[in-house]
């Protein structure tokens, strides 16, 4: 039996429960947690924003340890410490072979097949990782080894908030030296955004977010400026970038009205980066003759557009250097029966990353 966090129900609240989870499979691995970072997006597979097969054990950026091996499987051993990869590439579909990896046609495969069972019914893997819990099994290419030198605590973090982040700055929006950089949304993932502009070496990095709180979080993290998001906060943003505009915003929340402000102030030729999912029912409207005046670039960002394979190294150096500072990302420590409460601070707005840290 181990001890996980259930969502029976789409809109139903979490439930702390013993699982009976199986010997790994073919091609499988098992893996006891060390830590589990509470993403917004497992908050949105919960309440339905996103499509989850349930009931299910959320949680998709997780740490831990292999104990166990599945046949067939090459390359992973027992007692490795690895990283959670809730999207492993086929390697095979057109995306792939394009070098796109992050739209793999099968990276969400796991989370549709039951993967353990719950009061004797079928029970399923969040987005195929099922990290709320003591521990889990997943397929072995969604286990990367941890690179030397980064905490396996820590390293949770590098399955989803960190490559999300750093992608969207160097993978999607390219910031460049020098570069103005605006920033909506100073959660997990936005403290990633600063922190890698501010690797980048953007000029002027302005954060903006709805809780004065998070002041402290983002200039500790780069941000130059920070901002009470509201109605005029596109037009202050100008002000702020002597009246041009971001060369590039990243809206790192999800909803209609933030990504609209994003656009808003990016200067004309810069670039808006999306990276907040949001729900199907949140409609941005642009004109016609506004999208050729300002002649900005509007893209979407998914896991920021990462390549595992490519990017954590760069990563993990970052981190040994010291210039990429894992620990400030996370502002509460918690058990795993505290996932509920930590999902009610999401709600709220509340803090920067939630991390689970197993015995």
């Amino acid at each position: 039996m181990v001890r996980a966090i259930v969502l029976p129900a789409v809109g139903s609240a979490l439930e702390s429960a013993d699982i009976d989870l199986p010997a790994p499979g073919p091609g499988q691995v098992r893996v006891r947690l060390a830590a589990a970072g509470v993403c917004h997006s497992d908050l949105s597979l919960s309440n339905g924003t996103l499509r989850q097969h349930v009931p299910a054990v959320l949680g998709h950026e997780g740490a831990g340890t292999v104990t166990a091996v599945g046949p067939d499987v090459t390359g992973t051993a027992v007692g490795d410490e690895v990283i959670l990869n809730w999207a492993p590439s086929c390697g095979s579909c057109h995306f792939c072979g394009l070098g796109e990896v992050w739209l793999c046609t099968e990276a969400g495969a796991a989370a549709a097949v039951p993967y353990a069972t719950w009061s004797g019914g079928e029970l399923y893997a969040g987005l195929g990782t099922a990290a709320f819990a003591q521990e889990t099994v997943v397929p072995a290419k969604a286990a990367i080894a941890l690179p030397a030198g980064v905490d396996l605590e820590c390293g949770a973090l590098l399955g989803c908030a960190v490559l999300t982040g750093w992608g969207a700055v160097h993978n999607s929006a390219r910031v460049r030296a020098g570069e103005s950089v605006v920033v909506f949304g100073v959660g997990g993932v936005g403290l990633t955004v600063l922190q890698s502009a501010r690797i980048a070496g953007a000029g002027q990095i302005i954060a903006v977010d709805v809780s004065p709180e998070k002041e402290e979080l983002a200039r500790r993290a780069g941000a130059t400026d920070f901002l009470l998001a509201a109605d005029d906060t596109a037009k202050t943003v100008r002000r702020l970038t002597g009246g041009i505009g971001a060369d590039v915003a990243i809206e790192c929340v999800g909803r209609a009205d933030t990504i609209r402000t994003a656009w808003s102030s990016t200067r004309r030729g810069g670039r808006t980066t999306v990276v907040g999912i949001g729900a199907h029912d949140q409609k941005v409207s642009f004109s016609a003759l506004e999208l050729f005046h300002f002649g900005r670039t509007l893209s979407g960002c998914v896991y920021g557009d990462s390549d595992p394979a490519r990017d954590i190294p760069l990563i993990a150096g970052q981190v040994r250097s010291g210039a990429l500072d894992l620990a400030s990302l996370v502002t509460d420590r918690i058990t795993l029966d505290a996932v509920p409460a930590a999902f009610d601070a999401m709600r709220a707005g509340k803090g920067a990353r939630s991390l689970v840290v197993f015995d």
